[in-house]
């Protein structure tokens, strides 16, 4: 049997970084995963994916991802159910990453004593 997932695509919010009982961090955001056709409209529809990442992997997604990045995550498929406050039976379909790529570049971020590459007027020897 095969459950793989591969999807590239942005963060719709930063990461939720949250922390179990037993101390393991587990990281929770949406991919927006653009479809490959286009509506009558003409216009791209987008799927939003629910994905959840367990161990330092979330603590580094926390950390470098944010809202508007680009990332690749490979995992698996898991659908769960729940018991929601109206008694209801719900179904959560997530991604659980065994794998997440950044993919937008690094934000740079300049030196202290620096703007935009130049010294401040009264650092400079001359």
């Amino acid at each position: 049997m095969l459950n793989r997932i591969i999807l590239i695509g942005r963060l719709t919010r930063d990461p939720e970084l949250r922390y179990t009982n037993t101390g393991k961090a587990v990281a929770r955001f949406t991919l927006a995963v653009d479809r490959p056709f286009k509506n009558q409209a003409g216009e791209r529809e987008a799927d939003f994916i629910n994905v959840v990442v367990w161990g330092q992997m979330a603590e580094n997604c926390s950390k470098y991802l944010g809202k508007g990045k680009l990332a690749a995550v490979d995992g698996r498929l898991e659908i769960r159910s729940f018991e929601g406050q109206d008694g209801q039976k719900r179904w959560v379909a997530e991604v659980a990453a065994e794998t997440v790529r950044f993919l937008s570049p690094r934000e740079s971020q300049p030196e202290p004593g620096w703007n935009n590459g130049l010294q401040e007027a009264g650092d400079l020897p001359f």
